[in-house]
């Protein structure tokens, strides 16, 4: 080699670089990982991460709880245990699933950890590279770097407030098949989406499931904010009407505490075999001494009635941005009412970009996630989500007055130096009425 050219081994910052799977390059730090290390500063208010608020969780019984797990059980919740999950916590997601309409056998729960994992298990049993995954437009940010780790396709299809359109779906199915590739299921979270906010009216809910039967295409339903709605019973599970055809998957992130990470998938007999088979290769079980504290939590605390806390403090965080959003955001500004869950989603005037944004935003100490975050192809830079679930209503008052000084901020430089470039904001039906 020339004396005069550097050894470009030299010059690498990984030396790895060439040895790694392929698959390795769909892995990429998601936006919000990206935020974290600036939003926790105190100064900021982050509308950033969807961190549930435990701070109403009883702690006293969760440490009771775990201490009695030590000091009874402690020689069985600190070994390996089962691929599929402890029984009895199995029995008991059963019960908690029949709140939203599914009657399932423990024998059809396999147990995760969290439902993060969830999904990379059906993704790993079902998806070679270059299959196609179906969903929603935006979508689970998580979920999206599943399915990139994977080397699948995703292929968007457009919401609205009523959650996505059954058109769109169909026309999807009918374009990926017309053009030879698969298509390995349709990924949905059809209650309080993240980070839409919306949710699948009941009228679409028959129609998806129409849609899916009659193209045998398998459902994955993703659920971990189902119970907790701000008006009336919980929605009707979609797998509450079609056993074989969709895939349930639970958390009690949202309702007890991530930090467990337990989660839970449901599904047909043969699949649940090979997720069991996926699991044990991955972890050899999920973590007992995780699940016996929930079980026992379960079993000793009005686990109903902390849900229903929840739900009360959600909700006033809830109306406190919605309220703000209302009084400061400049006209042409539009977002989702959710009736449930953690997220506001925001479309922004015409000409604003969510991303470039972003780091005046921070300067000016208030934290959110662009929308490019939520979408396999690029677009949604016109939107962002906010969550509401973690700051006080105080705060998130003060959030949004920051947010919406900054966006005005922006449009006063859009409009002395002119737009954005044609076509650069969504391409995308997005859930958002007019709620200037």
């Amino acid at each position: 080699m020339s004396a005069d050219l550097p050894d470009v081994r030299q010059t690498r910052l990984d030396n790895y670089v060439d040895r790694y799977a392929a698959r390795t390059k769909g892995m990429t730090a998601s936006e919000i990982r990206a935020l974290f290390s600036v939003a926790s500063r105190p100064e900021v208010v982050s509308l950033a991460g969807g961190m549930p608020n435990i701070a109403g969780l009883p702690l006293d019984v969760v440490g009771s709880a775990v201490r009695d797990l030590v000091v009874d059980s402690g020689s069985i919740a600190m070994q390996y245990g089962s691929g599929q999950g402890d029984p009895t916590l199995r029995e008991q997601i059963c019960d908690v699933m029949r709140l939203e309409g599914i009657d399932a056998h423990p024998d059809d729960v396999v147990v995760t950890v969290g439902s993060q994992q969830a999904v990379d298990l059906v993704t790993r049993v079902f998806c070679d590279p270059g299959d196609v995954v179906i969903c929603e437009a935006p979508s689970y940010v998580g979920a999206l770097g599943v399915f990139r780790a994977y080397q699948c396709e995703v292929v968007h299809v457009a919401m609205d407030d009523d959650g996505v359109q059954p058109e769109a779906l169909e026309q999807a199915i009918a374009a990926v098949r017309a053009a030879g590739k698969k298509i390995k299921f349709f990924y949905t979270i059809p209650n309080f989406h993240n980070p839409a906010g919306v949710s699948l009216s009941a009228e679409r809910r028959s129609k998806v499931l129409e849609i899916c039967q009659r193209a045998d295409l398998l459902v994955l339903e993703d659920n971990p904010y189902g119970l907790l709605g701000f008006e009336g019973d919980p929605y009707r599970a979609l797998r509450a009407d079609d056993r074989e055809g969709v895939i349930y998957l639970g958390s009690f992130s949202k309702t007890f505490a991530p930090g467990f990470r337990v989660g839970w998938a449901v599904a047909p007999h043969a699949v649940r075999e090979k997720l069991v088979l996926a699991q044990e290769s991955a972890t050899l079980c999920p973590p007992v001494f995780s699940q016996l504290a929930i079980s026992s939590y379960l079993t000793r605390h009005d686990w109903l009635g902390q849900v229903k806390q929840f739900r009360e403090m959600y909700r006033e965080r809830r109306d406190a941005m919605l309220a703000a959003l209302a009084e400061k955001m400049p006209a042409a500004t539009t977002w989702t009412r959710p009736g449930g869950g953690f997220y506001v989603w925001l479309t922004l005037p015409a000409g604003l970009d969510a991303k470039a944004m972003l780091p005046r935003a921070v300067t000016a100490r208030v934290a959110y996630v662009p929308g490019t975050a939520f979408f396999a192809d690029g677009f949604g830079n016109q939107c962002m989500r906010l969550s509401y679930c973690h700051p006080t209503p105080e705060r998130i008052s003060e959030g949004v007055a920051r947010l919406a000084a900054v966006i005005n901020e922006e449009l006063e430089l859009r409009q002395t130096f002119g737009p954005l470039q044609p076509g650069a904001g969504r391409n995308y039906d997005a859930p958002g009425p007019e709620l200037s």
